[in-house]
């Protein structure tokens, strides 16, 4: 039995990388797009942001000097793009998927709407949000927890490559302990790095709960889901 009825999760681009330098494996999506078809069947409504770092990475050197705001577009057509790969997989391994886009590209991916986003998710289809805010200096985290708060999602999930919020860096610190629970508060006093300011203090705000996990653990999405004791939950 699911805990929770509707999630945000929270994808890096860098994620889909695998183990390549960047772009996309496609070993890798394929099983991530598993792990969210398998709690979707337990009637878990599914939304998803996703980030652009893994293609963004690809032309960085060329970004170099260049103005923030431009750079930062560049970055928001790169998460349509990871979007435009992740609902594909989703259509290949049986789901149903919308993209729906912060900046308007309307022949490719459909302009966010929120009733209509949330018509999609009543419907049982995963919706991926796109282009992150759509506007610049912002982050795909603070697009994260934007569009959780709008669609009513329970919680947060953050996809990383650690298994939750440590007391050190666990790689640099072989003593370093996994908080199963931390508060907001606690984790500002401490300074860890949970998210970035404007997505945490949005988050704190709206009461919307954070789940920091690692995506590259199998059946840690389910576990999360189901309430389990699998990585790192920041709540009020």
């Amino acid at each position: 039995m699911p805990a929770y009825k509707r999630i945000l999760l929270k994808l890096s681009g860098e994620a889909l990388m695998g183990d390549d330098a960047y772009g996309i494996n496609r070993a890798t999506i394929v099983r991530m797009v598993q792990e969210v078809r398998e709690i979707t069947q337990m009637g878990v409504e599914v939304a998803v942001v996703i980030g652009g770092g893994n293609i963004f990475r690809g032309v960085a050197g060329g970004a170099v000097g260049m103005d923030r705001a431009t750079a930062d577009y560049m970055g928001m057509l790169a998460t349509v793009m990871n979007s435009l790969a992740l609902a594909d997989t989703m259509r290949q391994e049986g789901m149903t998927a919308r993209v729906m886009s912060a900046i308007a590209i309307e022949q490719v991916v459909e302009p966010y709407v929120r009733p209509k986003a949330l018509q999609y998710l009543e419907e049982g289809k995963v919706v991926v949000f796109a282009a992150g805010t759509g506007n610049p200096f912002f982050t795909t985290d603070t697009a994260a927890a934007l569009r959780g708060a709008e669609i009513g999602a329970e919680i947060v999930l953050k996809a990383t490559k650690v298994d939750g919020v440590y007391t050190a860096d666990p790689k640099k610190n072989p003593e370093a302990t996994r908080y199963s629970s931390i508060t907001f508060d606690e984790a500002i006093s401490r300074n860890l790095q949970v998210m970035d300011g404007a997505a945490f203090a949005l988050c704190r705000d709206q009461k919307l709960p954070i789940k920091v996990f690692s995506i590259f653990k199998p059946g840690a999405l389910k576990r999360v889901v189901q309430g389990e004791d699998e990585g790192t939950l920041v709540h009020v």
